[in-house]
């Protein structure tokens, strides 16, 4: 019996030992792999520092969406200068198309000869009236002209707007690029002396002639 109860208790204490052992190697991986899930702020740092944008993807970006490359890029001081564009264009042609509308108008009311179409008279001074045919021809002439004008103006906001959005795809792309362009800070320009061999005489003194040679080192 007291075999029995020596061996009982020998088995208990082998049994609480291999239990303690597999607790304490659960508590380890657990350790590891929550280590693993939640990075530390360090990490997460570095790793942002060390992000770099795809050139293709922040391309394809700017051309759906003004500033898309911009956003891709996280230049986000840039998207004043894009939208702000945009508005500006936009806000010039709407303008400068209502003009000429009006001044279209003008012109056609100026010219038939029906006295109720006066739109013009919203362009004439305070108190001036039109009346003589040398009034009205020089009217006619001017509301062509400023009609002409405004018209120019609107087709020119509609390519400065073309070309702020083609800048924007540019500026996206090229930015994208640079930043994946390893610049070394062993960069430097060596200049020097140097004898520069002319092969003109055998004399090796009229033969050599003295210059400066450059260097870059990268």
């Amino acid at each position: 019996m007291m075999g029995i109860g020596r061996a009982s208790a020998q088995e208990m204490r082998e049994k609480d030992a291999i239990d303690s052992m597999l607790i304490a190697i659960r508590d380890t991986l657990a350790g590891d792999t929550l280590m693993k899930v939640q990075p530390t702020k360090m990490e997460t740092a570095q790793d942002f520092s060390q992000w770099r944008p795809d050139p293709k993807r922040a391309l394809w970006l700017a051309l759906v969406i003004p500033g898309g490359g911009q956003i891709y890029n996280r230049k986000y001081w840039k998207l004043p200068l894009v939208y702000g564009g945009f508005i500006g264009c936009l806000y010039a042609m709407n303008w400068n198309n209502t003009m000429y509308k009006d001044y279209s108008q003008a012109f056609l009311d100026i010219s038939d000869n029906d006295p109720t179409t006066q739109s013009y008279n919203q362009f004439l001074h305070l108190g001036a009236k039109i009346t003589s045919d040398s009034d009205i021809q020089r009217y006619k002439d001017l509301f062509k002209k400023r009609k002409d004008r405004y018209r120019r103006w609107r087709d020119l906001s509609f390519f400065v707007l073309v070309g702020v959005y083609a800048l924007s795809v540019i500026d996206a792309y090229v930015d994208a690029e640079l930043s994946v362009f390893d610049i070394s800070k062993d960069l430097s320009l060596k200049v020097e002396p140097t004898i520069m061999n002319n092969h003109r005489s055998n004399n090796p003194l009229d033969s050599s002639s003295v210059g400066l040679q450059c260097s870059l080192n990268f």
